[in-house]
């Protein structure tokens, strides 16, 4: 190589050398022995050396001491490597690579594991780094983190009023800074080495380009102007000298088997070895063709019948011969020869699930096969089924075995030889080959085509009659089947077989079988020189002089150089001889390509190439002198093969020859190539007939020519050299990386302490319209997590100094795991496969698309707002309808609602217990299903007296007190509300602390009773003492509940008067609840609203006393509270409640119920729809045969304040289907704060359109989502690319108005335009109850009015983007239909690169990757997308996860996700609605609370 020492070195002193290199790598030896040997062998020669160039050491924690990081310790480290890919070059260039990359500093953030998942942890020697206070933002413009956290504009959280909810996990206010972020933990100290490491410029900045208002166009990669382009004039196709016609060569090779076997019958053809490399067995040609015409005979007479043969001549059978049997396989092969059946060899299958096992088993199909010959020992030991059955393989055709051995064989009759005849047309064998994408092609190759290439191969090669060879490949294919099967009888040859399992056991084997039979020429594997190499230690004698010809069969690799020269330094001095050494170039379609002729003695030099690797991925020629750092050295592969005609083509495109300093897919043209990939006609054209054409349109030649897979070009004096194979091309940003160049590069970095040599897989996956390279390596088992952290940066580091490209995946999988090849190899497509999968099940992963992806869209621009009056304009100009709906108006619905006459709900109820008495309003089920309690009017009218008569009692409360009810859900809750009311106080419902989770559930109730300002707290027994007990002082200061009263044993007596409001404006109930961005918000109903509520609830659900409604909801807040509390009482409908926490232990209890009751109308959550969903999927068949009937169900609508889940609700539908659920029965409704209930679906099913309030069914369109992003809707139709299902959210309620209005100019919008939803009703809640009273918030949010057109309407902001769309259906009064549909709420959606994402949106497609990802949830830090998800499987699938996160995000969304956490079921809060908690996640991820199980950072 082009690195030897400075002073010429004996050549014994670099024998001695080369062995200590080998011994160190082995670890015979120490490091510290091998630098004393070391020293002493070149002493006289480097008096200097103990202190040459400390600079370079490696990466190292301790200090290197200055003579273990000089130049040999890199040297040596190479010695220790894949030998294909050694070169003392390249693993200088990558340490200096590395040296440059350490001066800038890389700090990667460690991904942190939980202990379970590391072998040896080395997590806790992590400190983080002092004093960092809120990060600073890494995509902003400006850089204000100068004065840590003084520099950073933090904003408070909107208003006081929706205060901060305490963080689920434990108590993290104590490391907050002002937004919630912790000031100092782990986690967020590595978020912001991350950050510190993503700030730093990586590349050239991306070049402007235009975004078009709706493509989001990706960047393309424009070409540099100062790349290298190839220069050089076009190129001459280059011919072989003429094939010579010796007048004594066979006219076939059955003629020659047949010559040699009756002429001399006792010349040795082949003898085979034991694992302990004794001869086991001579075959002579006598044997071998008496053997092959048995064989012959039994294929054609002795299978099927005689007048059904099973076989003809022309049929493919297949032979499956194991490595070590090359005798049997030799005598089927010829046997098929001679009986002119077509032979597929192909590998013997191990188990029925072998990797790539079913491709082989097409390939076997579509060859017809149905007959498989196999030796007596193979065929022993192939899997049997108990009744001694081969099963049939994975994907294999029926075949029937056949044991082509001599002695299980029927003797021919006398008179019956096989017909002999020249070389023709037909095909002659098939052989296998296995492409990138792990499919199995088979290539024909005609008898013709043999012989020339046996002819072709003496030719060059020399070969002489009973000339010695030993063959140490595989004989079933390429190298090893044309030289030692075929080439070798033509000659009457004798072959020396070495099975890989002798060169396991004994890796010199092959060098002392050319010494003991004094070989002229072996064939071999740069690997087997390798091998020799490292155990060539003690061996005295031997002696390589006879040896002409060393056939190097990879010698197309051009890692395989440095093999060749280590072996040749070595061996030189046992008699070796430079010129011996011949590499060569194959591939399955063009057989031998070229072959480096064995020279005479001072014949010209071999050619060597030292080619700059930027010119290479751009398709040039440079020989780099200066740039040291990345080059490849090529070695020629000799000249053009005899009678043959080479050019080199264009890879991509029309076959245009290249230019003579461009590389190309070498092409040949001769008789001596494969015909065809078998039963492939399309593919055969464009690889077996090729025109290769001039600049100037005109072809080559006449003939076709055969593509060659080898990337190469011809060289001067007509050298032939190749650079890599077009399988292994990897283009990257419009260059080319060869894989092979890749591994080499990885290999080089360090020695072989972290992963096996051999043993990594590098190949590309297709993410957002480019190839990405994935490296993945087996990693010793001894290795700690440090270390093979630190090898995978420095990985990264070494292939970007190296081939500038950025790797986009590293991963480190456990030893042994890959799938591999029967020869042992990686089977690449296989693990590429199980990646793309999530099944490959590393250890380690190291993501960088931060440094990889430059084709992203440009961040969008915000454009100044155009102001309201041109919208509006503009609108009326393109004719377009303002966004406005309505619901029905309820000054003109006449009905007989007696309950119009009473101003207070407290009243109704009064009337009720007079009227009806008996009446009964509700009913509550327990989780079996049966009657817990029920209630009539009168009981609840006199328990609500005895509540009211306590309060005065017991709480000595003056009117307008706030009371906190504290019960879980059931008839308590609802009697203390109407006792509240008889008493003139203000009730709040609080959902009760978790038995078992009081330290994080029991603050929040500690919180809603101090902020609603409750006086007073009513219970139960068992809540109260739970209030005070142990558990919860550990969680709350218990000494500050204001007095709680247990309502479990009232008094006996009633009130002296019940309370009658005076004015109906006033307070009747404060409504709390938590929003999924984690703030706390109360909001005040008055009585006049509560009761316009109920009665528009009743006009669109049609509700009357006659009516039974079920319901499934949380009592606490919202619609769900109404539902449960107040309807009954207004419209006097029964209600049956259903506590969703009951479903937990009977999920069937909610339907159920609504089947034995046959109720019409039921309500639901989305949790109960999805517990319902999840745990009855199985059971609906059970569910039936009990009688379980959801035919009479009208409506089913799910309460939510957030966007329809479309998926889930279709689920339900489909699922229940089968139960008589009605699809059209399921619809949903939406509210929010300032207004609980917006929508309401209840459609009419069986019901004429002319009659009630028929409502439309519920539609559905689909939109663009990256229109969305902009804040757009765009239109599309179903399933096209990024479309986002949305369903409209039910029928607008009676008295209800919306309008659709700009969230920043708040001027009105346009149909079908995004942008916040507003509403004006009489029931929209009259303002946030707040401590602190902030106005600005309060009218802001509910008395907005338009800056544009109707200006005096008093609005309330929903918070909520939208849009209306006016459809084609019509309601019942004539009128078209307006739907609504939300999109998500503003406070949740994130802002990333200029565009407004929704979490749900980034959290679906994410849940569709793999089927362990149950649950998942998005939140963005410092604006790194951060993805926590839940896995459901086993721990070691944590890391699969990471790198198809990453992918689906940056496919779908255009978002490099920063962090991914994964984490147990169950760890992302989701309240009671079913709605996650996002911002609790973020403060319980950044407080490092969340016990994750793995957390990978992005770099």
């Amino acid at each position: 190589m082009a690195d030897r020492d400075p002073v010429p070195l004996p050549a014994e002193v670099r024998a001695k050398l080369a062995e200590l290199e080998l011994e160190l790598s082995e670890g015979d030896i120490t490091q510290k022995g091998y630098e004393k040997k070391r020293s002493k062998l070149i002493g006289a020669f480097f008096p200097q050396a103990p202190g040459m160039d400390p600079s370079v050491g490696q990466e190292r924690r301790a200090p290197v001491t200055p003579s273990s990081s000089s130049r040999y310790h890199r040297r040596r480290s190479s010695g220790s490597r894949d030998e294909r890919y050694r070169s003392d070059v390249h693993t200088e260039a990558v340490q200096a690579a590395l040296a440059k990359h350490k001066e800038r500093k890389m700090a990667v953030p460690m991904p942190s594991k939980r202990r379970s998942l590391v072998v040896q942890t080395s997590m806790d020697a992590y400190t983080p780094p002092e004093n960092h206070s809120a990060p600073p933002d890494v995509t902003g413009y400006t850089n204000n983190t100068a004065g840590g956290a003084d520099g950073i504009q933090v904003e408070r959280a909107p208003g006081a009023a929706v205060q901060r909810q305490t963080p689920k996990y434990g108590n993290a206010e104590l490391m907050e800074t002002g937004d919630g972020v912790p000031v100092s933990s782990r986690v967020s100290a590595k978020i912001q080495q991350l950050v510190n490491t993503l700030k730093r410029p990586k590349r050239p900045p991306l070049r402007e380009f235009f975004v078009d208002d709706f493509e989001e166009l990706l960047e393309v990669q424009q070409p540099d102007p100062n790349q290298p382009k190839a220069e050089g004039a076009q190129m001459v196709a280059m011919r072989g000298e003429q094939l010579g016609v010796v007048t004594n060569w066979p006219p076939s090779l059955e003629a020659a088997l047949q010559r040699w076997g009756t002429i001399s019958p006792k010349a040795p053809c082949l003898t085979t070895m034991d694992t302990n490399g004794k001869p086991l067995y001579v075959l002579t040609y006598g044997k071998l063709w008496s053997r092959s015409v048995k064989v012959a005979y039994n294929l054609l007479h002795k299978l099927g019948s005689k007048q059904e043969p099973l076989v003809r001549p022309g049929d493919r059978v297949a032979l499956v011969f194991p490595n070590n049997d090359p005798a049997a396989f030799m005598t089927a092969f010829y046997g098929c020869l001679l009986a002119e059946v077509v032979p597929v060899p192909i590998e013997v299958p191990l188990t029925r699930k072998d990797a790539g096992s079913q491709q082989i088993g097409f390939l076997l199909g579509s060859c017809g096969v149905t007959v498989a010959l196999t030796s007596d020992a193979c065929h022993k030991g192939l899997p049997k089924s108990p009744t001694g059955e081969i099963p049939q393989f994975k994907g294999w055709p029926k075949v029937l075995w056949f044991v082509a051995e001599s002695k299980h064989l029927s003797k021919p009759p006398r008179d019956w030889f096989p017909h002999i005849k020249d070389a023709n047309q037909d095909t002659a064998y098939i052989e296998y080959k296995t492409c990138q994408d792990g499919s199995v092609l088979g290539v024909t190759v005609m008898r013709i085509a043999v012989l020339t290439h046996c002819q072709a191969l003496t030719q060059s090669c020399s070969y002489t009659e009973a000339e010695t060879i030993v063959n140490v490949l595989d004989f079933k294919k390429d190298v090893g089947l044309w030289h030692a099967v075929l080439t070798s009888v033509m000659n009457m040859m004798h072959v020396i077989s070495i099975p890989y399992a002798l060169m396991k056991v004994n890796p010199l084997s092959w060098i002392q079988k050319v010494c003991q039979f004094k070989a002229k020429v072996a064939c071999v594997k740069s690997r087997d020189m390798h091998w020799a190499l490292v155990a060539h230690r003690d061996q005295r004698d031997v002696n390589l002089s006879s040896l002409r010809m060393l056939v190097v069969a990879d010698g197309s690799n051009p890692w395989s150089i440095s093999s060749c020269d280590a072996f040749l330094n070595v061996f030189q001095t046992k008699g070796l001889r430079p010129e011996v050494i011949c590499p060569c170039a194959s591939s399955p379609e063009a057989l031998t390509v070229a072959i480096r002729r064995p020279l005479e003695e001072g014949g010209a030099p071999p050619g060597r190439g030292v080619l700059s690797m930027q010119g290479l991925s751009h398709g040039v020629i440079r020989v780099d002198s200066e740039e040291k750092l990345s080059v490849l050295t090529l070695q020629d592969v000799g000249s053009v093969m005899p009678g043959a005609l080479m050019c080199a083509v264009k890879p991509e495109g029309v076959p245009q020859l290249c230019r003579t300093d461009e590389i190309g897919e070498l092409c040949v043209c001769t008789a001596a190539t494969g015909t065809s990939y078998y039963g492939l006609a399309g593919m055969t054209k464009n690889t077996f007939e090729v025109f290769p054409m001039t600049s100037a349109g005109a072809p080559v030649s006449e003939f076709p020519f055969t593509r060659t897979g080898l990337l190469g070009f011809i060289g001067p004096a007509g050298l032939i050299f190749v650079a890599g194979k077009m399988d292994g091309l990897m283009v990257v940003a419009g260059r080319r990386h060869n894989a092979d160049d890749i591994v080499a590069t990885a290999l080089a970095v360090e020695p072989m302490k972290f992963v096996y040599r051999g043993r990594i897989a590098v190949f590309s996956i297709t993410v957002l319209h480019d190839e990405r390279i994935v490296v993945v390596a087996e990693q010793r088992p001894d290795s700690t997590e440090e270390d093979s952290f630190q090898w995978m940066s420095r990985v990264l580091q070494a292939i970007d100094g190296i081939h500038q490209v950025g790797v986009y995946c590293l991963a480190l999988v456990p030893s042994n795991t890959l799938p591999k090849t029967p020869l042992g190899g990686i089977h690449l497509s296989e693990t590429k496969q199980l990646f793309l999968e999530g099944a490959l099940h590393p250890c380690n992963v190291l993501m960088c698309p931060h440094t990889c992806v430059t084709n992203l869209p440009k961040p969008r621009q915000k454009q100044p707002e155009i102001g309201p009056a041109s919208v509006m304009v503009g609108n009326l100009v393109s004719g377009k309808r303002i966004a406005q709906a309505s619901g029905r108006d309820l000054g003109q619905i006449e009905d007989n609602d007696q309950a119009r006459k009473f101003l207070f709900l407290s009243e109704v109820l009064q009337w009720r217990a007079q009227t009806t008495p008996d009446h009964v309003l509700y009913t509550l089920l327990n989780s079996r299903g049966t009657i817990a309690s029920s209630l009539t009017c009168v009981q609840m009218h006199k328990r609500a007296e005895k509540i009211a008569a306590m309060l005065a009692e017991r709480g000595h409360l003056q009117d307008g007190d706030h009371v906190a009810l504290v019960y879980p859900p059931g008839i308590d809750l609802i009697v203390a509300f109407y006792g509240c009311l008889y008493a003139g106080c203000v009730p709040i419902t609080v959902r009760p602390p978790h038995l078992q989770n009081i330290a994080t559930t029991l603050p929040t109730v500690k919180m809603i009773v101090e902020v609603s300002r409750s006086v007073c707290v009513m219970t139960t027994q068992l809540i109260s003492k739970l209030l005070r007990s142990k558990e919860a002082s550990a969680a709350v200061d218990v000494r500050t509940w204001p007095p709680v009263l247990d309502t479990d044993d009232l008094p006996k007596k009633k009130p002296p008067l019940l309370y009658k409001p005076s004015d109906p404006d006033t307070l009747a109930y404060l409504d709390f609840s938590v929003s999924t961005t984690g703030m706390l918000a109360g909001v005040k109903m008055s009585h006049t609203a509560t009761s316009a509520f109920c009665r528009s609830i009743k006009l669109q659900g049609e509700l009357y006393p006659s009516r039974e409604v079920a319901i499934c909801l949380d009592p606490y807040c919202g619609l769900g509270f109404v539902l449960w509390c107040l309807c009954s009482v207004y419209s006097g409908h029964q209600s049956i409640l259903i506590p969703p926490s009951e479903l937990e232990a009977n999920p069937a209890l909610w339907l159920s119920a609504v089947s034995q009751y046959k109720v019409r109308d039921t309500f639901c959550s989305y949790s109960v729809m999805e517990l319902c969903t999840k745990g009855l999927g199985l059971q609906t068949d059970a569910l039936k045969s009990r009688g379980l009937d959801l035919s009479r169900v009208r409506t089913c609508v799910v309460v939510a304040e957030e966007r329809p889940r479309t998926a889930l609700t279709q689920s339900f539908s489909k699922l229940f289907k089968d139960l008589g659920l009605h699809p059209r029965a399921v619809s949903t409704s939406f509210g929010c704060r300032v207004n609980l209930a917006i929508c309401l679906q209840p459609h009419r099913l069986g019901k004429p359109a002319d009659q009630g309030t028929s409502g439309p069914d519920p539609t559905t369109v689909f939109v663009d989502m990256r229109a969305l992003r902009h804040d757009r809707v765009r239109l599309v139709e179903r399933g096209s690319p990024h479309s986002l299902p949305l369903m409209e959210s039910g029928k607008i309620l009676p008295g209800v108005r919306i309008i659709i209005a700009n969230p920043e100019t708040k001027g009105p919008m346009g149909e079908s335009h995004l942008g916040e939803i507003w509403v004006h009703s009489g029931h929209n809640a009259s303002g946030y109850f707040t401590v602190y009273g902030d106005e600005a918030l309060q009218s802001d949010h509910f008395n907005s009015r338009l800056s544009f057109g109707d200006t005096q309407t008093v609005w309330a902001r929903t918070g909520y983007l939208g849009f209306l769309r006016r459809t084609e259906l019509t309601d019942a009064s004539g009128e078209r239909h307006d739907a609504l549909y939300v999109v998500g709420a503003l406070e949740e959606a994130m802002e990333l690169r200029g565009m407004r994402y929704h979490p749900i949106d980034i959290e679906t497609s994410v849940i569709r990757t793999h089927k362990s990802i149950t649950e998942c949830a998005v939140f963005t830090w410092t604006n790194l997308l951060v993805v926590v998800v839940e896995l459901d499987g086993s721990e070691h699938e944590a890391l699969d996860l990471v790198p198809l996160v990453t992918n689906v995000v940056l496919e779908e969304h255009y978002l490099i996700v920063g962090v991914v956490v994964v984490v147990d079921i169950g760890v992302i809060p989701i309240n009671s609605r079913g709605e996650k908690q996002r911002m609790h996640l973020r403060d319980g991820f950044l407080a490092d609370q969340l016990d994750p199980i793995y957390v990978a950072y992005n770099m």
